[in-house]
């Protein structure tokens, strides 16, 4: 609420614009010049009943932010326009006039009355329920400051005409604005000072600082930025700095304690570490704004940004490429990345062309006070779409779909800067400390609460109903009760993928003698007790419960507990339930997400504590995993980070294009946010065309075409001049899947570094390689799930007498070396009675 409302009537420039930075003016509609343009932080007074609804609405549509209006008028007008634009203008002999509607209908009242009657206006407030009160006296006499505080104290605000204002000092017959503005305010400081919050034009903090009466007035009067130094006296921001400000507003908080100033900071910034703020480097839009505008003033040559701003058509382009992608965006962390690179982008053109946040936000504001409304409807270019480019080599260019054509990203490697092809290596961003903050409370429940939280969780997310969650062997063969070819197709993968497995494992002890008489020793011993996570959600995937378990059992693992989301009749689909029992699980947990994973973790009532957690999963999964293995209570690893699905295929002139739109389909199909990637490899168009329709034809087919739809347009062709080139951008890409399309493939095959595995379907079920891989790029620091996984080593030394005699004085000396006595002490006290049975 204002201290106080000034009331213009005339073209009283200067009191407008000083007033105008400590609130609302009210502006007579009968002035004899025009309202200001735009009337920013105006009320608009109409007493005439015979004014015209039309230009009500149109005032307001012009940024007005309210209109007074007398009975007459408004009571014709409350359906119409929102109630917090509208304020009754009442003499305070007709209160009786005003009816419910029209209470109902209005935001506040401007009371005339003659006199300023407390005891009245306060229970006026009690029949306008959550109005507020401005109150004009008509006797003409000045109101004192007190009159200002003992209105505000009722909750009422004094309107006082410009006739009683000025910028000089108060007097008998005028009152200063700034005197009026701090009349109701309060200080509990000795000194008497306002603590007073500096803010940008965009609300962002720059400091605290402390105003007096004497340095309000002046920044009220001249614009600038003055407060009063508690050591130094008045002081004039940026007078000796150069960095100066303009004063936009200056407000009172909610209980006249305290101010604020909203500037325009000119200079290094607010603070005097030439920072924009006193508490930190600014961040999020206002960072980027300053950047931008740096960018514009010095970018280096060669930089990209310098190129947006040189370069209109690329801007353009890429505006309007950026609202496509974010079009397109349907999970939350999509949403969020496509939204930035489009904010990136579009104030990029904002600062090209002098625009700053503050003027959008302005224009918003503006647009927001709007009462008449456009359809809203899409202009005709953009209600219908438009025919596919024939190619395109900008990194995120999507053809537009006239007929539901699924079409990938193009993006040629020879064009690209070193920053965008460092853009074509990301993935879609997963926050993955906001998916802890979210997984935490579920954990939480579930280590404390144990089987009762998880069986809540499972009703609520699986929507199952159980009594027990999980399921000890042996298991009901009704459970298992499968298609058989189905049960043939498992036998033969179980066998084929327990053989490769088999291979791996490492039975002999590793011996070696280091020096004479000291042998050291490395050998293998199973894991305990593993958790394997099975997804269910949007398929069955059987197969995951084989590349899990079986590597498991071959490792010798004690105990192996499955978790799987239940169907929401609590049962569990019978091939993972088939596959359970040939991997010999010795626990199913019917339940999915988090809460299966805290189980495993720490354990419940029923569920067995599990040593190591292993699986794939959706982002909910991935970021339990990671907070329970950092979590030293749980004392619980986990295979690796895995994200969505994604597939890189490399493919020259000898490849076939349907074999190659298949194997890109192969990974699509898991979900919205997997990704697949095409490096072609000097492909002529006419073959690239022929890949690009087969995905389109094969996608149309499936029957999870509604999720490809999505995850296709998200994903990229990549233009490669040679084998080489396209190698080296998978490897820095490092694939979950690698799936090479080249003549005599296998000679390249030496010079992939980075990959979770080279292969495609085939060993995504039954050949025998494993298809739990390391995603988002983790293939450059973890190998797939193998047997090894499921195992540790154990070191062991033995030393004899010679061994000690000649390897104790080393280690003593080192020991020493490191201020670690107790450590030298252990080999010393050794080597002293070795000495006395020597004698």
């Amino acid at each position: 609420m204002a201290a106080f409302l000034p009331l213009l009537t005339e073209d009283s420039s200067s009191l407008f614009t000083a007033l105008n930075r400590i609130g609302p003016v009210i502006l007579n509609a009968n002035r004899s010049v025009p309202l200001p343009d735009p009337p920013q932080h105006s009320y608009l007074l109409i007493d005439q009943n015979n004014a015209d609804a039309q230009d009500v609405v149109a005032w307001l549509d012009e940024g007005v932010e309210k209109v007074i209006l007398p009975l007459a008028i408004i009571k014709d007008l409350v359906d119409v326009i929102p109630s917090e634009r509208l304020l009754l203008l009442l003499d305070a002999a007709n209160t009786s006039a005003v009816t419910d509607k029209i209470r109902n209908g209005i935001s506040g009242i401007l009371l005339k009355t003659p006199s300023l009657d407390l005891e009245f206006i306060s229970s006026l407030s009690k029949f306008f329920v959550g109005s507020t009160i401005y109150v004009s006296s008509t006797s003409g006499d000045l109101p004192t400051l007190s009159n200002i505080r003992e209105l505000r104290s009722t909750g009422a605000t004094l309107i006082l005409p410009e006739s009683h204002l000025t910028l000089e000092a108060t007097s008998s017959t005028k009152l200063n604005i700034a005197d009026a503005f701090l009349a109701p305010v309060t200080s509990d400081r000795p000194d008497g000072l306002f603590p007073t919050v500096v803010t940008d034009q965009t609300g962002h903090s720059l400091g605290l600082v402390y105003s007096s009466k004497q340095s309000v007035a002046e920044s009220i009067t001249t614009g600038k930025g003055v407060y009063q130094s508690r050591k130094h006296g008045l002081w004039r921001k940026g007078e000796t700095s150069g960095a100066t400000q303009d004063v936009v507003r200056i407000r009172l908080d909610c209980d006249s304690d305290s101010l604020e100033f909203r500037v325009v900071q000119h200079g290094a910034g607010f603070c005097h570490l030439n920072r924009q703020s006193c508490f930190a480097e600014a961040s999020g839009l206002p960072a980027l704004e300053a950047t931008l505008k740096s960018r514009l003033a010095s970018a280096p040559e060669g930089s990209y940004t310098k190129r947006l701003f040189s370069d209109a058509n690329l801007l353009k382009s890429k505006i309007m490429e950026e609202a496509d992608e974010l079009c397109r965006a349907t999970s939350k962390e999509d949403v969020a990345f496509e939204a930035a690179d489009l904010f990136y982008f579009a104030l990029t053109k904002c600062i090209a062309s002098g625009v700053e946040i503050s003027d959008i936000e302005r224009s918003l504001d503006k647009k927001a006070k709007k009462i008449t409304r456009r359809p809203g409807n899409a202009k005709p270019q953009w209600s219908q779409k438009e025919p596919a480019p024939t190619g395109t080599t900008s990194q995120k260019s999507i053809a537009s779909e006239p007929d539901g054509a699924i079409k990938m990203r193009t993006a040629d490697l020879s064009k690209c800067s070193q920053q965008e092809r460092t853009q074509l290596l990301r993935r879609p961003v997963l926050k993955s400390d906001e998916m802890i903050e979210k997984v935490k409370p579920i954990v939480k429940a579930v280590r404390e609460r144990g089987d009762k939280a998880l069986l809540e969780f499972t009703a609520k997310f699986d929507k199952a109903q159980l009594a027990s969650t999980v399921v000890f062997p042996p298991f009901a063969p009704e459970t298992m009760a499968i298609d058989d070819e189905v049960r043939k197709a498992i036998d033969i993968a179980y066998s084929n993928i327990r053989k490769f497995h088999e291979a791996q494992i490492q039975g002999s002890k590793l011996v070696v003698e280091t020096m004479p008489g000291v042998v050291c020793s490395r050998f293998a011993r199973a894991i305990a007790r593993v958790g394997l996570y099975v997804p269910g959600g949007t398929a069955i995937l059987p197969s995951t419960a084989l590349m899990l378990g079986i590597p498991a059992q071959v490792a010798g693992c004690k105990e192996i507990v499955l978790a799987t989301p239940p169907r929401p009749d609590g049962s569990i689909s019978p091939e993972v339930m088939y596959v359970a029992h040939l991997v010999g699980a010795s626990a199913i947990l019917k339940a999915g997400g988090a809460q299966a994973v805290a189980a495993m973790a720490y354990g419940t009532e029923t569920v067995p504590k599990v040593d190591k957690i292993f699986g794939p999963g959706n982002q909910w999964v991935t970021a339990a995993k990671m907070f329970v293995q950092n979590d030293t209570d749980a004392l619980v690893s986990i295979d690796m980070p895995a994200g969505p699905s994604e597939v890189l295929v490399i493919a020259d002139h000898t490849a076939n294009p349907a074999f190659v739109a298949a194997d890109l389909l192969s990974q699509a199909e898991h979900g919205v946010d997997s990704q697949v990637v095409l490096v072609a490899v000097d492909l002529k168009p006419d073959h690239l065309a022929a890949i690009e329709k087969e995905v389109d034809d094969q996608a149309h087919a499936l029957s999870r075409m509604d999720i490809v739809k999505q995850s296709i347009p998200k994903s990229i062709i990549v233009k490669a001049s040679t084998v080489d080139e396209a190698i080296a951008f998978s490897n820095d890409y490092a694939p979950e899947h690698l799936i090479l399309h080249l003549e005599n493939a296998s000679q390249f095959v030496s010079k992939v570094e980075n990959a979770g595995r080279s292969n495609g379907s085939c060993g995504d079920y039954a050949s025998g390689t494993n298809h739990t891989l390391p995603t988002n790029g983790y293939a450059r620091q973890f190998s797939g799930v193998n047997t090894l996984s499921f195992q540790k080593h154990i070191t062991s030394q033995e030393i004899t007498v010679a061994g000690l005699t000649n390897l104790g004085p080393v280690v003593a000396t080192l020991a020493d070396c490191e201020g670690l006595q107790a450590h030298a002490n252990a080999v010393r006290i050794r080597l002293r009675e070795m000495q006395k049975n020597e004698l």
